[in-house]
């Protein structure tokens, strides 16, 4: 055996010697090095202020695009419009709230909340935002919650609810830090005038706010909303058949968010359904496609309203895996030649002001 074997031999003898030690003390050493990862990751999370950072325009992040089906990557419906360090929230679906804070998106920025109906998983994180809103930012008046009339029972019954564990965190943390006054939320219900299907519910500090009517029957009232700041412009469709309304509301608007459910994959479920003898959920799977949208349907109310990019929201049924993605999305280019998007957590839409581009981004 050659010298240089023998050197080469010794040398991988000493790398993996070497390797050995390494392994064994990053073992022995897992609390040192748990602490200094932890207190690295909390100096990043604590510091990292995404709405701040955000310059000039209207900015949309999808906190939520499922459905109320269970799907391990969508919170239920949530999406946040972020205008000069005001947060606007449109619905607020199961989990949305721990989304915006792993986006960090702090709750306590939360300027509104927008009701587009009153179906649960469009509501059922209210609780946690109103807690959130309250704890993490000191304010000492309630979340405003605008929505069509109807919303003061809900409203009125998640304070209630949350009564005792209000009382709880005062008493624990004093009422310097947790005002008494800033707890819950209050209804701001507004009615759509007699003959009219459009109506402003917010107008302050050049951000205007309209509320339109769409067709969620037998659920009532609905409502979709578009947002207008310094030139740009943002419509949420709300849960509705496909409606001459949206397009007429979006009208060109840079951003075009629509509910969507592929009827045709309902469809499959419906009979897997049948299959297994569950009639319930065939019932179920059967009456739904009546009063949504299809992703080919928003497509072609996208082409109608000249939207510059549609982003698809609200996804039905539950896609797990990404390799679904394009038959869910199936036949949607061949009626809209603009960008569109198929609606995942933590995705950032920002319209700069004044200007024509939509930049994307990923804040998940």
């Amino acid at each position: 055996m050659g010298k240089g074997t023998m050197t080469m031999k010794r040398l991988a003898l000493g790398l993996l010697f070497l390797l050995v030690l390494l392994v064994a003390a990053a073992w022995v050493l897992r609390p040192q090095i748990g602490e200094r990862l932890f207190a690295q990751a909390v100096e990043h999370a604590v510091s990292r202020d995404v709405i701040g950072d955000l310059p000039d325009g209207m900015h949309v992040a999808l906190c939520g695009s499922g459905s109320p089906l269970p799907d391990p990557t969508r919170a239920g419906p949530c999406s946040a419009v972020i205008i000069d360090g005001k947060m606007f929230i449109v619905d607020i679906g199961g989990g949305a709230v721990r989304n915006l804070g792993l986006m960090g998106l702090n709750p306590g920025a939360t300027e509104a909340l927008l009701l587009t109906h009153f179906h649960s998983d469009h509501i059922d994180g209210m609780g946690e935002l109103m807690l959130q809103r309250w704890a993490g930012s000191g304010r000492d008046v309630p979340l405003p919650v605008i929505a069509p009339e109807g919303v003061e029972a809900i409203v009125d019954g998640l304070n209630a609810a949350y009564a005792a564990d209000v009382q709880y965190r005062i008493a624990h943390h004093g009422e310097a830090t947790m005002s008494p006054t800033g707890a819950g939320g209050t209804a701001k219900a507004f009615p759509l005038p007699e003959g009219q299907d459009q109506t402003v519910v917010y107008d302050q500090d050049g951000v205007r706010i309209t509320a339109f009517s769409v067709a969620h029957k037998p659920i009532a009232p609905a409502v979709g909303y578009r947002f207008d700041y310094k030139g740009r412009s943002v419509v949420f469709s709300g849960d509705t058949v496909k409606l001459p309304i949206v397009a007429e509301a979006c009208n060109g608007c840079d951003l075009l968010v629509h509910e969507v459910l592929n009827a045709e994959m309902v469809g499959t479920l419906e009979k897997a359904f049948d299959n297994v003898g569950r009639k319930r959920m065939v019932k179920i799977m059967a009456d739904i496609p009546d009063y949504h949208t299809t992703p080919v349907e928003a497509a072609q109310t996208a082409s109608a309203a000249k939207a510059k990019m549609l982003v698809l929201s609200h996804i039905v049924p539950a896609l797990p895996l990404g390799y679904l993605d394009a038959y869910f999305m199936k036949g949607v280019n061949s009626d809209y030649d603009g960008p569109v998007v198929l609606g995942k957590d933590g995705m950032l839409f920002s319209l700069p002001a004044n200007k024509d581009s939509i930049e994307q981004g990923d804040l998940l």
